[in-house]
């Protein structure tokens, strides 16, 4: 597997070793030893998986007390997926990065604790799933609005459907000096 760059520290996006011919692919897509060798280490314990139709978009979400890393990749279909760093004393706090995951590309992200996470999606469909590092907690969920003014994300100018939940998410500017992720 190959580590490629990103601009925010602790982000990793990962390009999997494919063994493909006429019959389809095999890849690992995860094996513990050799991602903790790539600097994650931290256990998941537990697998969450969705299926979503072109211009759904989930996010900006975050755990406030129970911050969760996620390595997230693409089974099928194509999204663009968004971390935002609420890290506080990071140089890159309120940056985000943007990555386009696929079912063809194989590309897996891994988000540390202390970012938000979004996705939107750019296909008819897609099957999206991912591992965290700590158990969902629907009480301790926070969120930002995906179209903040300060954050400016480049979504696509697609047609967005949003939950009811992440219609009604604040701003950044409302939630950084609550949020506490070193």
């Amino acid at each position: 597997m190959e580590l490629l760059p990103t601009s925010i520290s602790g982000l990793k996006l990962i390009k999997p070793k494919v063994f493909g011919d006429e019959r389809g692919y095999f890849f690992e897509s995860f094996h513990k030893e050799k991602y903790a060798a790539l600097g994650i280490d931290l256990e998941f314990v537990q697998d969450n998986r969705s299926s979503s139709t072109k211009g759904v978009l989930r996010g900006l979400h975050f755990q406030k007390n129970y911050p969760q890393g996620k390595l997230m990749m693409v089974t099928s279909g194509e999204v663009l997926d968004v971390a935002v760093d609420l890290r506080k004393n990071s140089e890159t706090f309120g940056q985000f990065e943007t990555v386009v995951l696929s079912g063809e590309n194989k590309l897996q992200f891994y988000i540390p604790p202390g970012f938000a996470h979004g996705f939107m999606v750019l296909s008819d469909t897609a099957e999206f799933q991912y591992k965290c590092t700590d158990f969902y907690h629907p009480e301790d969920e926070g969120g930002i609005i995906w179209n903040d003014a300060e954050l400016n994300i480049p979504w696509p100018d697609d047609a967005v459907t949003l939950s009811e939940k992440d219609k009604k998410l604040p701003g950044f500017a409302a939630i950084k000096d609550q949020i506490n992720f070193r």
